[in-house]
């Protein structure tokens, strides 16, 4: 046998393609051939494949991308989770670390999980010299003295293959602290490194006991000046203090001059995300740019009773329901926004984010052969938020499989929940 012969490794036939950046939707066959993008047609039955898989029924997407993982697995404790479970055994081909490895971390991110993983791993570096050690539980380490200019500019700067932003917290405990002098210093690696920000929003830690309780508003207003475009804001969605939604239950009018600047949305799932708040910001007509899971080891999984009781003590958002990336798209289309939308933030969009447009995000021909298979069920379904809100979707979006760079990896991954029917 030869490659005359047999000139496609395989075609995946019959399936939906949505591709935003392309502009496709509609039935389409895609062939791979060398781990390599080789034809996106409406009909490739007659050509020669050494393998043909029937996609029929299935959406099929560029690679999905989730623009906000923890995956430093065992650098940053129980936090980190194995990168292949969030990605390629999730249908999902390229994660973005949110603040795992530091300048001083990056070297094992790099060597151990960049470098073995299925996965495609990039990372926005932490500004923070500890990283993301133990989900950022000891807030002392975060202050300013944690934090050193020269040394993450200059880990940055050699290893733009991989390191794509800057990651930062805004957040009221924090600035109970030290006001928002870590996101000023942020400000300044980002701009010396030519890095977006990636900016956190909705309170991790505990105000200090003694002084005033900063106020939640205030810290959004001072906030959205220092940043830039093409930076971010995350957790748009969140219930707790500190994100889009004031003490009036209306958006922040400062949110909306941010975004006409050109600062960008990310919905950073994890253990912020509401529906209520969400409608209100989709009602108010903000629309997210990307998704991320924001899967971690805290929010994944819950200690059986009597067990790490530090745990159940130290994790604020200990007891949330299991989700995953699609779960996450599926809340966003029973929120009402189009399919089309959707899978612009887990494609295009987040490769735009990442300045890898180029490269990643979109199914054109050259391109590595990275591609997501997904099934939308239809039913009723169950949705539940992080505080306890159920909502009841006639939609399931679930990864089915995956190729990176052409070869496949079955959506086995043990953080895909079970579908709940209503």
């Amino acid at each position: 046998m030869n490659t005359a012969q047999f000139p496609y490794d395989l075609v995946l036939s019959g399936g939906t393609v949505i591709d935003p950046a392309t502009g496709l939707n509609g039935r389409y066959d895609v062939a791979i051939a060398g781990g390599k993008i080789a034809a996106v047609e409406p009909d490739l039955s007659q050509a020669p494949a050494r393998e043909k898989v029937n996609v029929n029924g299935k959406l099929v997407t560029a690679g999905m991308i989730d623009t906000h993982a923890h995956v430093y697995e065992h650098v940053t404790g129980r936090f980190g989770l194995n990168p292949d479970m969030v990605g390629v055994r999730s249908g999902v081909t390229t994660l973005i670390d949110q603040g795992g490895p530091s300048c001083m971390t990056l070297g094992g991110f790099r060597h151990y999980l960049a470098e073995t993983s299925k996965s495609r791993l990039l990372c926005f570096i932490s500004c923070y010299l500890v990283g993301g050690l133990e989900g950022h539980l000891y807030p002392d380490l975060y202050g300013p003295t944690g934090v050193n200019v020269e040394h993450t500019v200059r880990v940055a700067k050699e290893n733009l293959d991989i390191v794509r932003g800057i990651k930062a917290h805004a957040e009221i405990g924090g600035q109970s602290r030290w006001g928002l002098d870590v996101i000023k210093t942020g400000r300044v690696i980002a701009d010396q490194t030519g890095l977006p920000l990636y900016i956190h929003l909705g309170q991790l830690w505990p105000s200090l006991e003694e002084g005033p309780v900063p106020d939640a508003d205030e810290l959004i207003r001072e906030l959205v000046p220092i940043m830039r475009p093409g930076d971010i804001l995350a957790h748009p969605f969140t219930r707790h203090p500190g994100g889009f939604v004031n003490k009036e239950g209306e958006v922040h009018p400062i949110v909306f001059e941010a975004i006409a600047r050109g600062v960008r949305v990310d919905v950073g799932h994890g253990s912020h995300f509401s529906f209520e708040v969400a409608k209100r910001v989709l009602d108010a007509g903000v629309r997210p740019f990307t998704l991320g899971a924001d899967l971690h080891g805290y929010n994944v999984k819950v200690p059986p009773a009597g067990m790490d009781k530090n745990v159940r003590e130290e994790n604020p958002f200990f007891g949330i329901a299991p989700f995953s990336l699609t779960i996450a798209m599926t809340e966003l289309l029973a929120l009402g926004m189009t399919l089309e939308e959707i899978v612009a933030t887990v494609t295009s969009h987040p490769a735009m984010m990442v300045n890898l447009e180029d490269e990643i995000g979109a199914l054109k021909v050259g391109r590595t052969a990275d591609v997501s298979v997904l099934e939308v069920l239809n039913g009723k379904f169950k949705l539940s938020d992080n505080s306890g809100v159920e909502v009841v979707s006639d939609k399931l979006i679930r990864p089915v499989f995956c190729l990176r760079e052409g070869t496949r990896h079955d959506s086995d991954s043990p953080l895909i929940p079970d579908a709940i029917a209503a």
